[in-house]
């Protein structure tokens, strides 16, 4: 009489391990990947100067939060603050333009000023910005 042995059954394969392996990769690749979108090109951001003594001398443009402007305190329109400017950097092609913004004003309000008085042909316009408070030393 010939006995026949009932087949071995394998283990079902677990996927258990392979859903380990997928997120072990998973989280690898969101570690090491960039999330942001980089320039074709080297971009160096530029440094602040906070800290440092404000330049004397020049004029200073102020913007509210609302977006009114001053020129030197005076409060007057774009226009006219433009028009004021140009005769200034006419007689002195070095002046220095501050912008003193509002913290809370919308750059929509203030980057277009920028631009202006560089086409009028400023070469130094300056963002007045305030420094973090140092934490107090114990």
């Amino acid at each position: 009489m010939k006995l026949t042995r009932a087949p071995a059954k394998h283990p079902p394969e677990t996927i258990i391990a392979l859903i380990d392996v997928v997120f072990f990769l998973l989280v690898f690749f969101m570690l090491i990947g960039r999330m942001d979108a980089t320039a074709p090109f080297e971009v160096t951001p530029p440094m602040a100067g906070t800290g440092a003594d404000m330049p004397s001398g020049g004029v200073t443009v102020s913007v509210s939060r609302a977006g009114q402007l001053a020129l030197d305190g005076a409060t007057l329109g774009r226009d006219d603050i433009a028009r004021r400017v140009q005769e200034l950097l006419a007689s002195d092609p070095e002046l220095l333009v501050r912008i003193n913004a509002h913290r809370a004003t919308e750059l929509r309000h203030v980057l277009p000023l920028v631009t202006q008085f560089e086409d009028l042909g400023a070469r130094d316009v300056v963002l007045v910005v305030t420094p973090e408070p140092s934490a107090p030393v114990p």
